[in-house]
């Protein structure tokens, strides 16, 4: 039986693991799209019931692939976490974001037509506009709730600052933002602030894009399309770093009788398990992968494997940004 979390004090109930979609539509190089669907299936069969993708996912494909996937189910089902706003050009080239409220409007349009839904569950700006104050963003949003089309709003990658100032303007369900045992910089500011105004956080890249699968091999190449070929993470030099951390966590995940990758996903749990304000997005683009991934929900972390896995991987432990340099900048946290 999956668990469930609320989102924050006002959004919605969810699936204690969601699934994140990104992966299947080329983010990581090629993916097979009936196995695609079928991983989505899968992840509801199971209960995951939160499903995020973004617009530019794919230039529209991921929102199409999934309109594939949930037709015929139950709408109440399942909540869809839409990101937007990050322009995109022919090819792998990404153009700055746009969060002007009449883009907002625009984009929940072609998504609405896109997903085949009359409603997103919560609809958040993929990255903080610098040329839009975010109180305009939140209250473009704030009127497609009132009109109907939105039920809640959300965040992505920005800072503490932004964080108050966007709640200010309407509730804020969650930010999401890449929390895992090697990007922790969300443990110095914004997790208390999301705590004392009561929002949640939804973690991306809990296996750090691969890093912490278990399965990433020294020498191993990225392939086309693949995001890694440009991550930091996994250049010469840091990789080798990064894979020796891994080593260190797969003797504890031996020893807790689990896989790498279920340790550190239930790690990432784990610091919101008091709270029950965290909720890890698994990006699994195949049945295998969710498989593997599921039973991290119910894996049980004792005080005692808390402290042996933080003295494995103490924060800062990792070598490299988690983007490259031109998009480090669009964070509102850093590593």
């Amino acid at each position: 039986m999956m668990q469930t979390r609320t989102l924050g004090r006002t959004g919605p109930t969810v699936s204690a693991l969601g699934l994140g979609a990104m992966g299947m539509s080329g983010a990581y190089g090629e993916a097979d799209r009936d196995e695609s669907i079928a991983t989505v299936h899968a992840a509801l069969d199971a209960g995951v019931t939160l499903i995020d993708t973004g617009d530019f996912y794919g230039m529209g494909h991921n929102e199409l692939l999934l309109a594939e996937a949930l037709r015929g189910r139950d709408r109440d089902g399942y909540q869809l976490s839409v990101k937007f706003g990050q322009m995109r050009g022919p090819g792998p080239v990404f153009g700055p974001q746009d969060n002007r409220p009449e883009a907002v409007k625009n984009f929940l349009a072609y998504s609405l037509t896109r997903l085949g839904v009359d409603h997103i569950d919560v609809y958040r700006p993929a990255r903080l506009d610098p040329a839009v104050p975010v109180e305009e963003t939140v209250g473009a949003i704030k009127e497609m709730i009132d009109a109907g089309y939105v039920r809640h709003v959300g965040l992505s990658e920005v800072d503490a600052a932004t964080i108050r100032r966007a709640h200010a303007v309407h509730p804020i369900a969650d930010l999401q933002i890449e929390y895992s045992l090697l990007s922790r910089a969300v443990e110095a500011e914004v997790l208390p602030t999301l705590r004392e105004l009561g929002i949640g956080l939804t973690a991306y890249g809990v296996l750090g894009r691969g890093l912490l699968s278990g399965r990433w091999k020294a020498g191993q190449t990225a392939g086309p399309g693949d995001f890694r070929a440009f991550s930091p993470r996994f250049a010469s030099g840091n990789v080798e770093h990064n894979l020796a951390l891994v080593e260190a966590l797969r003797r504890i995940a031996e020893a807790k009788g689990c896989t790498v990758a279920q340790l550190a996903i239930a790690w990432v749990a784990a610091q919101g398990a008091d709270a029950g304000d965290i909720v890890p997005l698994v990006g699994a683009r195949t049945r295998a992968r969710l498989a593997e991934a599921l039973p991290a929900a119910q894996l049980d972390l004792t005080a005692d494997d808390l402290a042996e896995i933080e003295e494995a991987v103490p924060a800062g432990a990792a070598r490299g940004d988690r983007y490259p340099s031109a998009l480090m900048s669009a964070l509102g946290v850093g590593n």
